[in-house]
């Protein structure tokens, strides 16, 4: 038994052989099934090699954040110990030793976020990036350690002020600007280097932070023309294209992207693709969305989302003249799901408050979806006294401001944003501050600093509103860029 043993150490390695790889490729297709099979494969052929034990890994990191499932999440955690005690007996002098257990690490601490388990979350993140920070040293040009650093900055780099001390305290620092220039460096690079099948997940990773952390409209067809050495068979490929154009407003090519999604019972389920079509048809107000919406509802397990989508199916009623099928869902979304992510804390706020104006929502969808012409189209023969709600005269300025910025006509979207400033300032609704963020930044981009100092600070004197802490980050974050 000890000579089998030393044997096993003499040959452990980290080998991403043909059959690692294919399974890697699977798994970025979010073929799970197929790459689990590929995995136990290698195991049996090569017991000594240590890359399967990373690709369980990633097969669980899909698993749970595809489901969002707290049953899976539960199950399958208990196998990270096992995994990074069979990694850390193996070649130390690899670049894949540390960055194995770095990227281990990194997928829970995201996992546990998901759950709002922010201590262990933080710990796994703590014990990532002093893994990578070594690796980085012992191993510089190992391209797919840049891959984790680049994101870690990004990520870090965008969190608020107040949060950023505290992580500091761990010794962890971000730069955003340098987090997205080393996985923009990456995803170039890769393709022409032996690391290339680690190019999937660089754009992915730079896909999310570009669109999901930065909000950058104008980052879609960079998008795009990253994910074009995608293989088209691949799940995940779909979903990067259709959640960017969502966040950036290209409504009709994610309706367009998620049609052609390939489909079979090799790929993972993934039910947050019907809540992705059911968002981007009502944006255009498809209201056949409601399908979309429905079967999301039937066919997921997980923990987001669900007050949302009944807010989403209340508003569908509203649009439809049908105001007892708004407030029976309504009162869907006081009583069924959770509160973990954001979208559903802001449903629940929603259901709390007034029923909405129909042409103030089907301006706010319109927007959302980048259809400015018709959001100005619901608008433009109404004026703030046409509404009887205080909320809805001051979001209807809010509103036109926001078009107005959009479409480049600073003037007039300077013009309401103020309106929405003078009448709001003194209420609960986030529409006044963020309007006099949003006049800071014009200001800031017009090299008027004085002025857009002035209105970041009015926006964070504001107080007792909604969104209140995300408002307030956002403009200290922009008064430190000015004053840096």
């Amino acid at each position: 038994m000890f000579l089998i043993l030393l044997c096993f150490q003499a040959k452990a390695s980290f080998d991403f052989n043909p059959q690692c790889l294919k399974a890697y490729k699977e798994i970025y297709a979010l073929r799970l099934n197929n790459a689990r099979n590929l995995i136990e494969t290698e195991k049996k052929k090569n017991p000594q090699n240590a890359i399967p034990y990373l690709l369980d890994n990633y097969v669980d990191y899909f698993t749970i954040i595809t489901t969002e499932n707290k049953a899976e999440f539960e199950k399958l955690k208990n196998s990270k110990s096992s995994r990074l005690n069979r990694i850390e007996k193996d070649d130390k002098t690899s670049p894949y030793y540390l960055f194995a257990q770095a990227e281990i690490h990194m997928q829970w601490a995201l996992t546990y976020g998901y759950f709002q388990e922010y201590l262990s979350s933080s710990m796994e993140l703590k014990k990532a990036y002093s893994l990578l920070q070594e690796n980085g040293k012992k191993f510089p040009s190992f391209l797919p350690n840049q891959k984790n650093i680049g994101m870690l900055n990004a990520v870090l780099g965008a969190l608020p002020s107040g949060l950023k001390k505290t992580i500091s305290v761990f010794g962890m620092r971000g730069n955003t600007e340098t987090g997205v220039k080393m996985l923009e460096n990456l995803v170039r690079t890769l393709p022409n280097s032996a690391y290339s099948h680690f190019y999937d997940d660089a754009v992915f990773c730079l896909a999310y932070v570009q669109s999901g952390i930065l909000n950058d409209r104008n980052a879609f067809p960079k998008i795009v023309a990253n994910v074009q050495r995608i293989d088209s068979s691949s799940l995940l490929k779909s979903y990067i294209l259709s959640y960017s154009a969502i966040r950036t407003g290209r409504t009709n090519e994610a309706i367009r992207v998620l049609e052609s999604r390939p489909k079979g019972a090799e790929y993972q389920p993934y039910s947050y693709l019907d809540y992705l079509a059911g968002t981007a048809h009502l944006r255009k107000l498809d209201l056949s969305s409601f399908n979309y919406f429905t079967t999301y509802l039937r066919s997921y397990r997980g923990i987001n989302y669900i007050k949302d989508t009944y807010l989403n199916l209340a508003w569908i009623s509203l649009l439809k003249g049908n105001t007892a099928g708004y407030k029976e869902y309504i009162q869907l979304v006081k009583t069924k799901g959770y509160t973990f992510h954001e979208k559903d804390k802001q449903a629940l706020q929603e259901a709390n408050d007034p029923m909405p104006h129909a042409d103030l929502l089907k301006a706010r969808l319109l927007f959302d979806g980048g259809f400015y012409d018709r959001a100005l189209n619901e608008l433009k023969d109404k004026k703030a006294g046409d509404f009887n709600l205080l909320r809805d005269k001051i979001e209807f300025c809010y509103r036109l401001g926001r078009i107005y910025d959009e479409t480049g006509r600073e003037d007039l979207a300077i013009k309401f944003y103020q309106f929405a400033v003078d009448i709001g300032k003194k209420e609960r609704y986030y529409f006044a501050s963020n309007a006099a963020y949003r006049i800071g930044s014009i200001y800031a981009q017009k090299k008027n600093y004085q002025k857009a100092r002035d209105y970041y600070s009015q926006a964070i004197d504001m107080e007792d509103h909604d969104y209140e802490r995300s408002v307030e980050a956002k403009a200290k974050e922009a008064l430190s860029r000015l004053n840096d």
